[in-house]
C-alpha cells in the first residue's frame, strides 16, 4: 500500500514506542534545500546550540514522552557535499532526541544490509522509501506481512554503527 499525505504523516508521527530508519543514499534530493546547500557549500552554517524546526520540536516531544527515535545511515568517504550538508543537522537533532548512528562502509564491507531506506516503527511496521538514483523520492511503501527480516537489519545496522558525534569527533567533523 502507498502512503503519502495524512496517511504518511499519521505512520510517521503516530508511533506508540520506537521510530527507527536506516539511510543508505549518499544523497537525496529534497524539494527546497537546493538553496540550503548552495548556502552551506559557501560557507554558512547553523548554530547547533540555537538551531529548532518543526523536526526537532517533534523529536523533543517523542522524547518527554518516552518514545525513542533512531537512524542508521550508511556512508563511504570521502563524503558527498549532501552528506556533509546533512551532516550539520544531525548535531541538533541528536540533541533534541535522536539517536544518530553511523555506519561507514569505506574501510570494511557490508555486514549484509540492503541498499534500501526504510522506517520501522513499534517493531511491527515497516514503510519502504523508494528512491531515483539522485535522491529523488518515488514513494513510500507500506510492508504487508512478515516484517521480522527488517528488524534483523535494523539490529545489524545499530551493532556495526557508531553514534555520530563519536564519528564526527573521529573524522574531524564540527
Amino acid at each position: 500500500m502507498l502512503l503519502d499525505g495524512d496517511d504518511w504523516q499519521r505512520v510517521l508521527h503516530g508511533f506508540a514506542r520506537s521510530a527507527f530508519r536506516l539511510e543508505t543514499l549518499p544523497a537525496y534530493k529534497v524539494a527546497g534545500e537546493a538553496e540550503e546547500i548552495e548556502e552551506f557549500l559557501n560557507g554558512n552554517r547553523i548554530d547547533p546550540d540555537t538551531y529548532t524546526s518543526g523536526w526537532t520540536d517533534r523529536l523533543k516531544a517523542h522524547t518527554a514522552a518516552g518514545r525513542t527515535v533512531q537512524r542508521v545511515h550508511i556512508v563511504t568517504r570521502p563524503l558527498s557535499d549532501y552528506l556533509r550538508y546533512e551532516f550539520m543537522y544531525y548535531e541538533p537533532h541528536a540533541k533534541a532526541g535522536e539517536d544518530i548512528r553511523i555506519l561507514d562502509l569505506t574501510d570494511r564491507s557490508n555486514p549484509g544490509l540492503p541498499n534500501q531506506d526504510f522506517w520501522t516503527f513499534d517493531d511491527s511496521t515497516v514503510v519502504l522509501m523508494n528512491y531515483e538514483s539522485d535522491g529523488t523520492q518515488i514513494d513510500r511503501v507500506l510492508v504487508e506481512g512478515d516484517v521480522e527480516q527488517y528488524r534483523e537489519w535494523q539490529r545489524i545496522a545499530v551493532a556495526e554503527s557508531v553514534p555520530f558525534a563519536d564519528y564526527a569527533k573521529e573524522h574531524g567533523w564540527r
